[in-house]
């Protein structure tokens, strides 16, 4: 039985897709990708004679017929999603849809914008006994969020976040955060399309980001990373340190 193919396209650069979803796009009868935000470039894996579809341009409904249509004519459909489809993916709503139809499916992860980011400042959001966790957030706008999820409520942690969708408002996150408890000299990046050939990062603090950003004229597709994580100070970690033993070092 045929099923849909999910696929996370990677955060931009066409070479981050990983060698199981590049396979399954080069064999791929029917490719719906994610025109707002995958890169193009990667359709250049797609073989001759591939059906190509631009979701940018379709509703829910349209999408699932076009998935219906390739499964009922025994082709090979694969759903290529920005990053990886586990954050703001928005494939929940699909699997949904596709099990009224008893259509199956099944996934193979990307790299996440957020990673990509991380690798284009060579930054760890981990740091020893500086941050150990990682929030992963939005900003309400036309989708809300959950009030007990709010920005200020994720900052009083003082831990690495990153901040998805919410550039456009830059100058409110910056408030947000200060109002939860980061100090104005917080460190703080946002990077506009991470990997991708048109990236741009600009660094500063939470008191002069917002002004570097609109310097910048960036309004959309960055993220915002915010955390001493960041900053000049850093610990070594235990696994090397020739004093640490453990099972693999006596």
């Amino acid at each position: 039985m045929m099923k849909i193919h999910f696929v996370g396209a990677g955060p931009g650069d066409k070479e981050l897709i990983t060698l199981k979803g590049y396979k399954l796009l080069s064999e791929a009868d029917v490719v719906i990708y994610a025109g707002s935000l995958v890169n193009p470039e990667l359709l250049e894996y797609c073989k001759e004679g591939c059906e190509i579809h631009n979701s940018a341009y379709m509703d829910l409904g349209e999408i699932v017929d076009v998935m219906k249509k390739g499964v009922k004519e025994n082709k090979s459909v694969v759903r290529l999603q920005t990053g990886d489809f586990s954050i703001y993916g928005s494939i929940r709503e699909q699997v949904e849809e596709l099990a009224k139809e008893d259509i199956g499916y099944d996934c193979t992860p990307g790299v996440s914008s957020f990673l990509g980011a991380s690798s284009a400042l060579g930054v760890e959001y981990t740091v020893p006994e500086i941050s150990q966790s990682v929030i992963i957030t939005r900003m309400e706008g036309r989708t809300p969020v959950p009030e007990k999820e709010s920005i200020e409520s994720f900052a009083k942690h003082q831990t690495s976040m990153v901040i998805f969708l919410s550039v456009q408002e830059i100058g409110k996150v910056v408030s947000r955060l200060i109002e939860g408890g980061y100090t104005e000299e917080t460190p703080i990046a946002v990077v506009y399309k991470a990997t991708w050939k048109e990236e741009k990062i600009v660094k500063g603090n939470l008191k002069n980001i917002a002004d570097k950003v609109k310097e910048e004229g960036i309004n959309k597709t960055a993220l915002i990373m915010v955390g001493e994580f960041l900053g000049k100070e850093y610990n070594y970690s235990k696994l090397y340190d020739k004093e640490f033993k453990h099972e693999y070092r006596k």
